[in-house]
């Protein structure tokens, strides 16, 4: 997105610099427009450009406004000192991204920049000393952006690390006083009820704040437990090793879900229409659910209306579990940004860390999530699962045995 806006905005702005204020040997806005052009839809058509043709699209955008752009550009002034400071520039903002991503895009965007030199001038231009002189420095450049990548990735897996570390040790000296309050306010439910015969009116009030206070015990572990999985989630760690019944999973949370009453257990429907399979960790997969229930819920109090439908639908050519709510919903041009760690929606509602734990979790294991929303309509989470043919599942289940 940031790097579509410089495109838009320094294109013509640079046409403008280099064909009027410092005039160069070639200019051609012509080439210029198209980059502007190519760069529009990441910024106004995004939403609207289907995901399996996202990354292609980035790919080709990348291609042309920085590796051939600015070789061609290069090539056709010359190899002037002007041009290659900007050829070197644009090669350190590639290799910014993904190394394997920028190498592809370098090394076509520089090809096609050579070949449409080569049909403008029916030959490839011989390489002086000073165009050979720039290789060496973006070399260098290329290498030292890379490398520098690496250890920005090393740093903050060893932050990660750290911080795991420390949430460790203060979940452990928050789940004791959380034990000792929760056993408590068991024992004085039991105590109420014992003496049930003697109650009197005042008594509810006293058992309702028991019951919130074993609510409230059992969602702060929760909250523990999804703060030490996500500082702790390494791609190691998300390694599936179970067959996961999936409507078994779905039952399993239902169990586990701290509802405050019967009356919000009761909002809450599950349809099975086939069940199915999956590799995966029952845990994670119960946390993850777990975690888009408790959106689900709060989307409905939030509005004061509404109901969840959860839906386990098996007999897809890739499987899906649908979360729907027809609550707040999420406000258009936020859903993209939901599954970003520490985002919270709306604003001081949470951690922020919810929604990139399950994404996180579900893309180690094959599968998607993705979302559907409507302003005060509904809001649906779908989460498609590679296929698993069961002689597969079998095989991988004697493996693990």
């Amino acid at each position: 997105m940031v790097l579509a806006w410089v495109a838009i905005v320094g294109m013509p702005l640079y046409y403008v610099v280099w064909a009027y204020w410092f005039p160069q040997p070639y200019e051609n806005l012509a080439l210029r427009i198209v980059g502007v052009v190519i760069c529009l839809p990441a910024i106004f058509l995004r939403h609207l450009i289907p995901k399996k043709w996202l990354t292609v699209y980035f790919f080709i955008g990348l291609t042309y406004v920085a590796p051939f752009f600015f070789t061609f550009m290069f090539l056709m002034n010359d190899g002037s000192s002007i041009w290659g400071q900007s050829l070197l520039i644009a090669l350190i903002i590639l290799f910014h991204f993904d190394t394997t991503l920028a190498f592809l895009s370098y090394v076509i965007g520089s090809a096609l920049a050579y070949a449409v030199y080569a049909t403008i001038h029916g030959s490839l231009m011989p390489l002086s000393v000073q165009m050979l002189e720039q290789v060496p420095i973006q070399l260098f450049a290329v290498f030292t952006v890379s490398l520098a990548k690496v250890g920005r990735k090393v740093l903050a897996q060893e932050k990660l690390a750290g911080m795991a570390t420390a949430l460790a040790t203060v979940s452990h000296e928050l789940r004791t006083p959380l034990r000792s309050i929760n056993a408590n306010a068991r024992g004085l439910s039991r105590l109420l009820q014992e003496n049930a015969v003697q109650a009197t009116p005042s008594q509810l009030p006293m058992e309702k704040a028991l019951a919130r206070i074993e609510l409230e015990v059992r969602h702060m572990n929760n909250v523990i437990d999804l703060f030490l999985l996500s500082a702790s989630t390494g791609r190691e760690n998300l390694i599936p090793k179970d067959i996961v019944s999936m409507a078994a999973v779905v039952e399993l949370m239902m169990q586990r879900y701290p509802f405050v009453n019967q009356e919000q257990r009761d909002l809450v429907a599950v349809t099975v229409r086939s069940d199915f399979r999956l590799l995966g960790q029952v845990e994670l997969c119960s946390m993850v659910l777990i975690n888009l229930l408790r959106n689900a819920l709060t989307s409905i109090q939030r509005v004061g209306k509404g109901r969840v439908r959860i839906v386990v639908d098996g007999a897809r050519a890739r499987p899906r579990l649908l979360f729907i709510d027809t609550g707040c919903g999420i406000e258009a041009g936020r859903a993209s940004q939901i599954f970003e760690r520490f985002y919270a929606y709306p604003e001081s509602s949470g951690t922020g860390i919810g929604l990139a734990f399950c994404k996180d979790v579900l893309e180690a294991w094959g599968a998607r999530i993705r979302v559907v929303s409507r302003p005060l309509g509904y809001t649906i989470f779908v989460l498609d699962f590679p296929p698993m043919v069961q002689q597969k599942a079998a095989d991988v289940r004697s493996l693990l045995n």
